[in-house]
């Protein structure tokens, strides 16, 4: 039998991502021990630098009883030029799921096609999808389910923009992303997703009665080199107390990390009573290991 993948969030359907969202919780909750992975073992591989994406997937197999080995391409062959498939066959013969924080979204893609045991996205330059799974937790426990509600994000078009018009199609809610011209998402994903989502150049328009806003950093790794050209290009679209006014009154602020205070938001938000993105950060190890579980023991 095939085994399952989540390299994309339309790899779950919304009520797959429902069912993680509540185990979840349970999982944050729970005081007993519970090792379902016992024996098991996840190998990372990381072609960017982390530390939320390391330590959640880490501390989450080792609370379920397995072990996690960390793999870096200058310490491996795939950093010496083996073929992308070559190395998913291999590993995927030695431990029992593979998690990728990767360059492009293409070898998570090939991973996916080579490998015997379930591979994750950890992070692609195109989509986020662990994050998102924690952030829609986050908005679980927090104000209940997220179908039919609002959605704002307000800046770059990137890897997490693009794996929130993934969830808006899964779960049932609508996303205004406010983004300046030249840093909008593919245009495909938004043509496919065209129900539900809603393009525009002006954040306050974007936030209007939004339930929950989002945003990420203005330059992404990789993007360094792009820094000061991004700051003058975003300059408009910080997310903070006058825009966060524009928002329903009880909406939430989220943003992935790590932010940069003065810039994509204010540090009033950032520290503000409407900010969770503490609590956001830690569901990236709860939103995990449901997800490891469902991967690995699809029976439980």
């Amino acid at each position: 039998m095939k085994p399952r993948h989540f390299v994309t969030f339309l790899d779950l359907s919304g009520a797959e991502v429902r069912s993680l969202i509540s185990r979840a919780t349970e999982l944050k909750h729970s005081k007993a021990i519970y090792e379902p992975l016992k024996n098991k073992v996840l190998g990372m591989i990381f072609e960017k630098s982390s530390t939320r994406t390391r330590v959640s997937f880490e501390t989450g197999m080792i609370q379920f009883g397995g072990g996690a080995i960390f793999l870096s391409p200058r310490d491996t062959q795939l950093g010496r030029g083996e073929p992308v498939d070559d190395s998913a066959r291999v590993l995927s013969r030695m431990v029992d799921a593979i998690m990728l924080r990767t360059i492009s979204h293409r070898t998570v893609e090939i991973f996916a096609e080579h490998s015997r045991v379930p591979v994750i996205n950890g992070l692609s330059d195109r989509f986020h999808p662990c994050q998102v799974l924690a952030d829609m937790q986050t908005y679980f426990e927090n104000r209940g389910d997220i179908a039919g509600k609002t959605v704002a994000w307000i800046g770059d078009g990137n890897n997490m923009c693009q794996t929130y018009i993934h969830a808006a199609q899964q779960l049932g809610f609508t996303l205004n992303i406010a983004c300046p011209e030249g840093y909008e998402p593919e245009l495909e994903l938004i043509e496919e997703a065209a129900t539900f989502v809603n393009l525009s150049r002006d954040p306050f328009a974007a936030a209007e009665g939004a339930d929950l806003v989002v945003t990420d950093v203005w330059a992404s790794m990789g993007q360094e080199e792009e820094q000061a050209l991004r700051a003058k290009a975003f300059a408009n679209y910080q997310v903070d107390s006058k825009l966060m006014a524009a928002a329903a009154p009880n909406a939430l602020f989220m943003h992935c990390l790590p932010a940069h205070r003065g810039e994509e938001v204010s540090a009033e938000v950032m520290e503000g009573p409407q900010s969770v993105v503490w609590d956001e950060a830690e569901n990236r190890l709860h939103a995990q290991k449901a997800l490891l579980e469902f991967l690995l023991n699809p029976q439980t």
